[in-house]
């Protein structure tokens, strides 16, 4: 007679030994393994970082334009909205700042800075949307841009490095 660790139980484990591939351990391993960011989303999100500081230093020096020459900006008055160029410089060299040094914390992985950037991205397209009428072509490509930046974002899985 052979002992009861050598026999086959039920379900055709052996007592005494470990299968890979089946059991909790394996179960926990195939969901971190789901939970991995894949190469695309991580190298989207720091191309949302580099964007980010980007977008944010174009708005920066957009802003230090408006504010010492606002005459430069020709604006058309048949939209509903008026803004002066002052006021609105500041906005963005506020705005701009800010995005900026969001998208150096994305770069180096803070999960609380990806949170902010598509808060500050949304804000970004609309201040891009509502700059149409003193440069339209411009401000359409940089509300695009921003519409990408908040999908990068969004897509990134945390990984287990956080």
């Amino acid at each position: 007679m052979s002992s009861p660790r050598g026999q086959a139980a039920g379900g055709g484990q052996q007592y005494g030994t470990y299968e890979q591939g089946s059991g909790y351990a394996a179960q926990q391993e195939a969901g971190r393994a789901s939970r991995r960011s894949s190469g695309g989303s991580i190298a989207g999100s720091a191309l949302a970082g580099v964007l980010m500081m980007v977008g944010g230093g174009i708005a920066f020096l957009d802003g230090l334009s408006m504010v010492i020459r606002g005459g430069f900006f020709v604006n058309n008055g048949n939209y509903v909205y008026h803004w002066n160029t002052t006021n609105w410089g500041y906005t963005q060299l506020i705005l701009g700042g800010i995005v900026f040094f969001a998208g150096v914390c994305v770069l180096l992985g803070m999960v609380w800075a990806r949170a902010l950037g598509v808060f500050l991205a949304g804000l970004g397209a609309i201040a891009a949307f509502l700059t149409i009428p003193f440069y339209p072509i411009w401000s359409i490509i940089m509300v695009a841009l921003y519409v990408f930046i908040i999908w990068a974002l969004l897509t990134r899985r945390r990984s287990e490095a956080y």
